[in-house]
């Protein structure tokens, strides 16, 4: 099972499962799940070789899928689900696999396709940063700026770095062998009914016009918007407004999927 972060108490409302992206974690989430807590219970997961979740070999979007399934069967059974770039690839699998598992879904900032933008550069980075010479996390980010100019990524990257234990909260090496299966998207054969809303970042180029009908073929239902000024990273950019656009849509008069 998946290492879970709850935030606030059962309410008879569907739970929130919140994954989140490559080389994220549950904590990263922390602030719009206390936010979102006030109506229901929030599940945010650290996803499989990251944070306090399990390692394994396999890092495929069936693989978890599987996973987000079994927290929802653990919490009830149905939930809505918000995924961000993997995560939101997995949410997605999730709702293709088990749709009745899932009541509403949020896609944020990916689309079902492959990309060609491998992440395995950071995964070296991560790599070359000397570990036992770092007393101070200002020292890893000193030490990074070379291989990852952009302060923002070193920062991102850095919630995952344990200094009292010295190591990377992340299976780096299952990471960069999977990483085509990352990137990539399998063919999942079906469509799903839920309503679902595919929130892109306004200044992001992960989700282009030309993946519409890609999107459109898999969910039909399918509802797209932007967050103006934001980039990949939209729910950390502009919180308040990310907020504002999932709770527009989860709380919204909808016919339902069947189940």
């Amino acid at each position: 099972m998946l290492n879970c972060v709850l935030h606030g108490a059962s309410t008879g409302r569907p739970p929130l499962l919140i994954a989140h992206g490559l080389f994220g974690s549950a904590r990263n989430w922390g602030v719009i799940a206390k936010r979102l807590s006030d109506t229901r219970q929030i599940i945010a997961v650290d996803m499989r070789n990251h944070g306090a979740s399990f390692w394994d070999d396999s890092h495929g979007y069936d693989d978890l899928a599987a996973d987000l399934a079994a927290v929802v069967a653990d919490h009830g059974g149905r939930a809505d689900v918000v995924g961000h770039s993997m995560g939101g690839k997995a949410a997605m699998m999730l709702a293709l696999r088990n749709p009745e598992a899932v009541r509403r879904l949020v896609v944020a900032d990916i689309a079902p396709v492959a990309y060609d933008h491998s992440q395995a550069h950071l995964i070296h980075a991560m790599r070359r940063l000397d570990l036992g010479a770092i007393e101070r996390r200002s020292q890893a980010d000193a030490a990074l700026v070379a291989d990852v100019p952009d302060p923002g990524t070193r920062a991102f990257l850095l919630q995952s770095l344990d200094l009292n234990e010295r190591c990377w909260r992340l299976n780096l090496d299952a990471l960069e062998a999977e990483m085509p299966r990352i990137v990539g998207w399998p063919d999942p054969g079906n469509a799903a009914p839920h309503p679902a809303l595919f929130l892109a970042g306004g200044e992001s180029d992960y989700v282009q016009p030309s993946a519409r009908p890609a999107i459109r073929a898999l969910f039909p239902r399918a509802r797209f918007a932007k967050l103006p000024r934001a980039g990949h990273w939209l729910h950390a950019e502009k919180p308040r407004e990310f907020e504002a656009a999932i709770r527009t849509f989860l709380d919204a008069r909808i016919e339902e999927a069947p189940g």
